[in-house]
């Protein structure tokens, strides 16, 4: 079930449902990863826990951070710097001005 807020900070309410994808992968070498993944993408899902057991092995952890984690944070913080540009673009400074009479 999906909760919101009326407003953003008023009382909570169901919005309605959503499906989740759920996967959970054990290494032969006995890691065991899992993924969640908001949807019905099960490969998506499975992906995700493989990345999760191979970070846990000490024999792959710098190559999942170098060649999987580093270029999805460096996409996620171009796309958020650029819905900040487009958001600054549209803002507008509002003055108040005082009249002289009086």
């Amino acid at each position: 079930m999906v909760r919101g807020r009326i407003g953003g900070d008023g009382a909570p309410f169901n919005l309605g449902e959503a499906s989740v994808s759920r996967a959970a992968v054990r290494l032969a070498s006995g890691e065991v990863g899992f993924g969640y993944v908001l949807g019905r993408d099960g490969e998506k899902a499975r992906l995700i826990a493989l990345c999760d057991a191979l970070i846990q092995a000490c024999d792959f952890d710098a190559q999942v951070e170098q060649k999987i984690l580093a270029p999805l944070r460096h996409e996620q913080e171009t796309a958020r710097a650029q819905q900040a540009a487009e958001t600054a673009a549209t803002r507008v400074d509002f003055y108040t001005l005082v009249r002289g009479e009086g």
